[in-house]
């Protein structure tokens, strides 16, 4: 099962009265149930321009995975990294700080990144430069 994570949303009384009628009514299974159904049907509405930015060919969709052998090939092919991921980017332990800043170039992540502490926020910090 792929990594999910946990986020928090506020909602006025009505709006979460509406939500929990509709679960007792037994129209959804929980209030998660009703949230996670509404967020995928806003993607399907919105699939015309997310495909647009997938046309991009360094933008991806779902989780992208580098280890140490990956960004050294690439560096040892003259290339740095420069990538736009709706997902997941994930930089095994193996690669250590020094190496993940000698590959990478560009950063932009929507969804999340997981490594470890300082490449993470190093990564982070490439992701929030224009």
């Amino acid at each position: 099962m792929a990594d999910t994570e946990k986020i928090t949303i506020n909602l006025g009384p009505v709006d979460l009265g509406q939500v929990d009628l509709l679960v007792d009514q037994g129209f959804y299974s929980n209030r998660t149930d009703f949230i996670r159904i509404a967020i995928r049907n806003q993607l399907q509405n919105h699939s015309h321009e997310l495909k647009q930015y997938v046309s991009e060919k360094y933008f991806v969709i779902g989780v992208v995975d580098f280890n140490r052998r990956r960004l050294e090939e690439a560096l040892q092919a003259g290339k740095q990294i420069e990538v736009k991921i709706v997902g997941a980017l994930v930089i095994d332990e193996d690669a250590d700080l020094e190496l993940v800043k000698k590959a990478f170039v560009k950063v932009k992540v929507y969804g999340m990144i997981k490594a470890s502490n300082e490449v993470r926020k190093f990564l982070q910090g490439l992701n929030q430069s224009k």
